[in-house]
């Protein structure tokens, strides 16, 4: 399998904003994590993350964000 790079934006609900998601996320799936932008306030907070992998585990890191409550959106790859 080829490796593939996926940009999302991620939305954080308040009461997510300081839990080390992303922290979890390099831990338990193998792929690279790269924060691109992000904007963190005591209200929100939104991260533009490029994930680096193989396709069926940049796929489970998405859904492992998903289901912890994070709003996640693609952007084009770079």
């Amino acid at each position: 399998m080829a490796a593939v790079k996926r940009k999302v934006f991620l939305t954080f609900p308040q009461k997510l904003i300081k839990e080390p998601i992303i922290y979890d996320l390099g831990k338990n799936f193998p792929v690279v994590t790269n924060i691109r932008g992000a904007s963190v306030t005591d209200e929100i907070a939104l991260v533009a993350l490029l994930l680096e992998g193989e396709a069926a585990e940049v796929d489970r890191a998405i859904k492992f964000l998903s289901d912890r409550g994070l709003k996640v959106e693609n952007l084009e790859e770079d």
